[in-house]
């Protein structure tokens, strides 16, 4: 399992809006309850499950490393993982600037079943709607 270190590198190399996770950020949520990571080289995804809900907590993968399926591939373990913790219902955030995770997520079946207006602030001032985005497992 990599290290909350590295999985840290990887989503500050992913983000700036929204902001990217600390290495202690990511380690609370390693050892939260219903938490799981799954990883590829140059990527990862943290999901939860419970009672019923999993959420796509984040996906990130290297941009040097992107268009290569990777995040594909995360997102459809992220369903299996979730489906065999009993989770029925799946549902994520994204930035609705973030149009290739739009495009991956839909992919995956995903669509849209919300909006939070200005929920991803940056410390320049920059703000962006966080879309809520759902499906069936």
């Amino acid at each position: 399992m990599p290290e909350a270190a590295e999985l840290a590198a990887i989503h500050a190399a992913c983000f700036t809006l929204p902001r990217p996770w600390n290495a202690s950020e990511i380690k609370a949520l390693l050892y939260s309850p219903h938490v799981f990571l799954l990883s590829e080289s140059g990527g990862f995804l943290l999901g939860r499950a419970v009672a019923g809900e999993a959420e796509l907590l984040t996906l990130a993968v290297l941009p040097t490393n992107q268009r290569r399926g990777i995040g594909s591939r995360l997102v459809q373990g992220f369903l299996a993982e979730a489906g065999s913790r009993d989770a029925k219902h799946a549902f994520l955030e994204v930035a609705a600037g973030n149009t290739p995770a739009i495009a991956l997520y839909e992919q995956a079946g995903f669509v849209l079943a919300g909006r939070r207006k200005q929920y991803y602030s940056a410390p320049d001032g920059e703000s962006d709607d966080a879309l809520v985005l759902s499906r069936a497992i």
